[in-house]
């Protein structure tokens, strides 16, 4: 009898470690093109060109049902969130990659000030020599945001191609090494699911109107 009681231990300890709520889902939209991405400069907050913005506002696009929608702190993403209809939190967390004294700066420009500080950058994932994040912990803190939406239901998310990439990188339990092997388009969409242990990445690149 003794061994059918911790049987049954057993087996209610395990039903009640089991998820109780759906699985979580998280849909991530790259904001509209700016300058900077055109330019391939490194972003200030400038915002979203003005023909792209017309482009997002005549998508005939219906966002999917999500308990909450977020944004990051810039105006880009607010602005595209906007023209899409959304109605958004802001969240810090998924804000862009800080580029310290490079923010507003082109390639070429960096290049001139800083060609050793920019050959490591494109190199090695754990160096800032901007002052300001590492790769690495651009997707340390991406990933830490997606913990905090297990729990949430479906999120849907504006935000920038770097915490996509960092997202993904996450999510597939990758190396930030692996970062620059991933494109993202503007006014793409990545599709997340988390399944009670992992995240699982089920689309990326979808594009959210025809080009």
């Amino acid at each position: 009898m003794s061994r059918l009681r911790g049987g049954g231990d057993t087996l209610a300890a395990m039903e009640s470690s089991e998820p109780q709520s759906l699985p979580a889902r998280l849909t991530l939209i790259s904001h509209a093109a700016t300058l900077a991405v055109k330019r391939a400069s490194f972003p200030l907050d400038e915002p979203v060109i003005g023909e792209e913005m017309q482009k997002v506002e005549a998508i005939d696009w219906t966002a999917p049902r999500a308990q909450q929608i977020y944004c990051g702190p810039e105006k880009r993403v607010q602005q595209t969130a906007g023209a899409l209809g959304l109605d958004w939190t802001v969240a810090s967390e998924i804000a862009d990659v800080n580029y310290g004294i490079w923010s507003g700066k082109g390639i070429e420009e960096v290049h001139a000030l800083d060609p050793i500080g920019l050959a490591a950058w494109l190199t090695d994932v754990e160096v800032a020599p901007h002052g300001g994040e590492s790769f690495r912990q651009v997707v340390e803190r991406i990933g830490n945001w997606m913990e905090s939406q297990t729990g949430a239901g479906h999120t849907l998310a504006v935000t920038h191609p770097a915490v996509v990439r960092a997202a993904i990188l996450y999510a597939m339990q990758a190396p930030p090494s692996s970062f620059w092997r991933l494109e993202i388009a503007p006014l793409s969409i990545t599709d997340l699911r988390y399944n009670g242990r992992l995240w699982t990445v089920r689309s990326t690149g979808s594009p959210l109107y025809k080009t």
